[in-house]
């Protein structure tokens, strides 16, 4: 119960006041995203790898992320092959479970419960998910050609990327950053987490109906919040891992879908209301899985 008071209960109430707020005065989401995307998150993700201590953790790390979310495409595509799903259906599955919130759920959580030493790798793991999710998740969401081109370039889009090839290139080569510059970049990444936690609650707010193809809703919910854990804990067991990075992995792998797969559903009509609803009822189920979860850990 301490573990739900301490570390679920804060951050649901940080969602919660994004949500209520989004349903008392309904807000551009878009905006506050935008602010995320090309200030908050840049200036977090380069001032935390570029005070972070590499090592083979963080390669280790890559592997796990991309072992993960094959055996997700693996896994939804025998679904599929059994349940008979329409192609879209098999891609909204693959959206709503190949893709976690490892940014604004996922660090709050691995700040709360492992600790600020913990943070350099669930944001390198946010940086990995992003690029994998920017161009993977169009990939999936649009089936084509012009899909993998599109997923290219949306990826050399990103100011993230940018930001984290940035802070590997000045670490590697010692070069300085000012004590003024540093100090004003952690000012504004500090502010990353919480307006991330409230712009999730914004985006689950500004859902407006539910699709409940149960058969599809509990398939991928299950992946997501049961099944992706025990592949952390197989993981962890078999590759000699450090053991906070082996707590972020099993943690991160636990957060509900995210919620940015319901853009490109969006964009590619990839059946956007059901990857909505499954992106709103794993955030939910995630009340009870993380707290079983770390609890178990604990």
């Amino acid at each position: 119960m301490s573990l739900f008071l301490n570390v679920i209960l804060p951050i649901m109430a940080v969602f919660a006041s994004g949500f209520i707020l989004q349903r008392i005065r309904v807000l551009d989401v878009r905006s506050v995203s935008a602010i995320t995307l090309y200030i908050l998150s840049p200036a977090l993700i380069f001032i935390t790898l570029y005070d972070a201590e590499f090592d083979s953790g963080f390669l280790i790390i890559i592997v796990y992320m991309f072992v993960l979310f094959f055996l997700m495409v693996f896994l939804n595509k025998l679904l599929a092959k059994f349940f008979k799903w329409e192609p879209n259906l098999e891609s909204a599955s693959i959206l709503a479970t190949g893709f976690m919130n490892s940014g604004n759920y996922g660090l709050p959580v691995v700040l709360f419960s492992v600790g600020n030493a913990a943070l350099p790798y669930a944001i390198f793991i946010m940086v990995v998910q992003a690029l994998q999710n920017n161009f993977f998740g169009v990939y999936y969401a649009s089936r084509s050609t012009s899909g993998i081109k599109r997923a290219f370039a949306n990826v050399l889009k990103m100011p993230t990327t940018y930001a984290a090839i940035l802070a590997f290139i000045f670490q590697h080569y010692s070069v300085g950053v000012p004590e003024s510059v540093h100090s004003t970049l952690s000012m504004v990444g500090n502010a990353a987490i919480p307006v991330m936690m409230v712009m999730l609650g914004m985006q689950l707010g500004s859902m407006t109906k539910l699709k409940l193809n149960w058969q599809v809703v509990i398939s991928a919910v299950t992946l997501k919040m049961v099944i992706a854990p025990l592949i952390a804990f197989g993981f962890v067991l078999i590759v000699d891992v450090d053991p906070i990075i082996a707590s972020v992995l099993i943690i991160i792998s636990a957060m509900p879908t995210a919620a940015t797969t319901t853009m490109y559903a969006i964009e590619f009509d990839t059946e956007p209301d059901l990857v909505s609803s499954i992106t709103f009822i794993a955030t939910v189920t995630s009340i009870v899985t993380l707290t079983i979860l770390l609890n178990i850990m604990a």
